[in-house]
């Protein structure tokens, strides 16, 4: 278990030390204003609106309560409430003190929060304006970079920059470089340029690199960024006048080898480096009706749920560094899951089912990017079904217990609508499209037994699983299984899990996860960055780098 303080990705509104948010019809403002003296841990302070995980924290729940609690806002301003300074990006004093595993899990955790927040303006209608009203670096740029449109002042000093490369020897950590090619198309030899310019580029020619949308002098930038907000939310069809869902506080027991929730639990074998995700059913009667999905709120059982996993699974990767394979496990009535499942399905276009398929599908994209062995066993009293099956089916290996003589306590598997697309991956694809290359043949086969309970040898025979032991084989097959995985380089399965679960078509999310994992996984722990002299460790000491000139 890490030294340090446990990280709590919980929190609340009466909580932010960092954001301040308001509300305006379909207008909703997150001001970034940080505490530099609120750091999440000791060593640095927050200075110019830099931040680190805490600030990104506070971020992801206030965007999470802007989804489920406001379906009134439509757009969504990003701004900073501090004078001259939108946002100076990560702090370096934060990136030099911090061990290698913080800094690329910090990483990730900001990439997910960003491209959930493109997720929602694809999916949910929910845009996205940058009012970039002073100076806009690393990733504070990377923050705007994320929204639909960006609005720069032009007071002749604001500017735009991703100084990472020049100033500190690494690359920018949260998408900026792909963002700035693959999302607005910025010339090549202008990124180039652009990206090796520590001062960044400011006014017109920001606009004309197309770095930044328009540009507004200082008198009318408030009204510019209100009428280009209108504008976008014109455009959205969240609803105008329905009542939001509050997100309460989930209700979870932290002990020293578990953590508990109503419907996920963590189990810990630190002995053998395992964690035992289990993922339970829903229980009693669940609601069929918009009326009644409504009255549920937050403890309607999928949002429950997703949110329930996606604290588990955050808690888990930050907290948990040494504990390499994750069991995945579900117990419970598969034909409750079916039951939530054709729900979801008949009012996916309501605000409230489609924000919840959204929170799940973001859950389920943070299961394919941790970092970790994933392994789904289905035993006696599973349910992996539909939804629930997406967990297996993002499992590097399933292992599907055989009982041949005991019909009754046969584990069974069933694949549901919900698999063929309503929760698809970073590359567009559902996972069983990822796990047959789209393969027609193949796709058809499984879709023919859709809504059959299949046992371990009807879904080995579909190539729905790895294995099918019978309970003679199992034990040992699955223990060898795991002995062996963790006995493995966890940088070496870290590499090659990530190649194999991302074999489909490439787009800007999977460049920005790969390169994430490639680029700066190697040149986070290069001398040329790290070491004594490294950019990273010398910035603000008024000393010069030493680079190692090796092209490597």
């Amino acid at each position: 278990m890490n030294a340090n303080p446990r990280v709590d990705y919980q929190t609340d509104p009466s909580s932010y030390k960092h954001w301040k948010l308001s509300f305006n019809g379909p207008v909703a403002t997150l001001s970034v204003d940080i505490d530099e003296n609120a750091g999440l841990r000791s060593g640095y302070k927050l200075k110019l609106n830099s931040y680190d995980l805490g600030v990104d924290i506070e971020l992801n729940d206030a965007l999470s309560r802007i989804r489920f609690e406001h379906p009134e806002v439509r757009t969504v301003v990003l701004t900073s409430a501090k004078d001259k300074v939108f946002c100076s990006g990560a702090n370096i004093f934060m990136l030099g003190v911090s061990s290698h595993a913080w800094k690329v899990n910090f990483c990730k955790f900001t990439n997910e929060t960003r491209n959930g927040m493109e997720d929602s303006s694809r999916h949910s209608g929910l845009k996205f304006l940058a009012a970039v009203n002073g100076a806009c670096a690393g990733g504070g740029y990377e923050l705007a970079l994320a929204c639909d449109e960006i609005i720069l002042v032009d007071d002749r000093s604001s500017a735009v920059s991703l100084p990472e490369v020049p100033l500190l020897g690494v690359l920018p950590g949260t998408g900026g470089l792909t963002r700035v090619t693959d999302k607005r198309h910025v010339r090549h030899d202008l990124a180039d340029i652009f990206c090796t310019t520590n001062e960044g580029v400011r006014g017109q020619r920001a606009k004309d690199w197309r770095l930044v949308d328009d540009i507004a002098k200082p008198a009318v930038f408030a009204q510019k960024v209100q009428e280009r907000a209108l504008q976008l939310a014109a455009q959205s069809d969240r609803p105008v006048a329905a009542k939001g869902v509050a997100l309460v506080p989930l209700q979870r027991t932290i002990e020293a080898d578990a953590l508990r929730y109503k419907y996920v639990t963590v189990e810990i074998d630190r002995a053998r480096r395992t964690a035992s995700f289990t993922v339970h059913s829903p229980s009693g009667s669940q609601p069929t009706d918009i009326a009644s999905i409504e009255a549920a709120g937050a403890a309607w059982y999928p949002l429950q749920m997703a949110r329930e996993l996606e604290d588990a699974i955050l808690s888990m990767r930050t907290n948990e560094l040494d504990i390499g394979v994750w069991l995945i496990k579900t117990v419970g009535d598969a034909a409750a899951v079916q039951a939530v499942d054709a729900t979801l399905l008949d009012n996916q276009n309501h605000w409230l089912v489609r924000e919840t398929i959204g929170l799940l599908r973001r859950t389920l994209s943070r299961l394919d990017v941790s970092s970790r062995s994933l392994f789904a066993l289905i035993e006696p009293g599973s349910c992996f079904a539909g939804t629930l099956l997406e967990l297996a089916l993002a499992c590097d290996r399933s292992y599907h217990l055989a009982l041949p003589d005991d019909e009754k306590k046969t584990p069974k598997i069933t694949v549901g609508e919900t698999n063929f697309g309503l929760f698809p991956m970073v590359t567009d694809q559902s996972r069983l499209v990822r796990r047959f290359y789209g393969e027609q043949s193949a796709l058809e086969a499984v879709r023919a037994k859709a809504g059959q309970a299949l046992d371990a040898d009807a879904a080995f025979a579909l190539g729905l699983v790895t294995s099918n032991p019978d309970d003679i084989d199992w034990t040992d097959e699955v223990r060898i299984a795991i002995e062996e995985r963790v006995a493995m380089s966890p940088d070496a399965l870290t590499g090659m899990e990530a190649n194999l679960r991302f074999n489909g078509p490439e787009n800007m999310f999977t460049r920005i996860f790969g390169r994430l994992t490639a680029w700066q996984n190697w040149i986070f722990q290069r001398p040329n960055a790290v070491g004594e002299k490294g950019a990273l460790k010398v910035y603000g000491k008024g000393e010069k780098a030493a680079f190692d000139w090796n092209r490597v």
